[in-house]
């Protein structure tokens, strides 16, 4: 479990982005986690998510093709897959565990963008981690589509006290997430 992260200087200006291997080249889901990676790219950030395909080759892609800097993060738990070509520096760690924990390391923000039941773990184990303070404050946007459907259960069904629900931030597109963690993270950047 990841506690009192101190973020280093040299990561100061990376955004982890999470999301699905599942998503088809070309789909929806697809094009929109490229856009992301384009303007995280463009506004300056280094760009990092788990490595493999689906969203997170296609974040890794649109921050390449934008001329920017991406991170990996792999394990040796998938043996069978390989880091995407979009990926300039790659992280491999041992155990699933361990990579969840690099990944949150990694991030002075985070974003989450199309996805699945790794993707919800992603997003819940950051959720916990900034509302018991076992993380410093940082950014943490869910781009809206699915995740409304999480915050609205959550708020309907989970235990919740009452900043809790304000700890994750929607955004309806790629741009108004890059402007909330570029809002997010300004102080941080001068």
């Amino acid at each position: 479990m990841v506690r009192q992260v101190k973020v280093s200087p040299d990561s100061s200006l990376v955004v982890c982005v999470f999301g699905s291997s599942l998503v088809a080249e070309g789909s929806l889901p697809y094009e929109e986690a490229r856009r992301v990676g384009c303007l995280l790219a463009r506004a300056g950030y280094r760009v990092c998510s788990g490595g493999y395909g689906g969203t997170m080759e296609a974040v890794s892609r649109g921050a390449k093709e934008a001329g920017g800097s991406t991170i990996g993060v792999t394990t040796d738990w998938f043996s069978e897959l390989q880091a995407n070509r979009w990926i300039d520096q790659e992280i491999r760690t041992g155990r699933y565990q361990d990579r969840l924990n690099k990944l949150i390391e990694t991030g002075a923000a985070y974003l989450a963008v199309h996805g699945g039941v790794g993707t919800l773990t992603e997003i819940s184990l950051v959720w916990s981690l900034l509302q018991t303070h076992s993380l410093e404050q940082r950014p943490f946007v869910l781009l809206s589509h699915p995740w409304q459907g999480l915050l609205t259960l959550a708020r309907e069904s989970f235990i919740t006290r009452p900043g809790d629900l304000a700890i994750p931030q929607l955004a309806d597109t790629p741009e108004d997430a890059v402007r909330l963690i570029d809002t997010g993270l300004r102080g941080n950047r001068r």
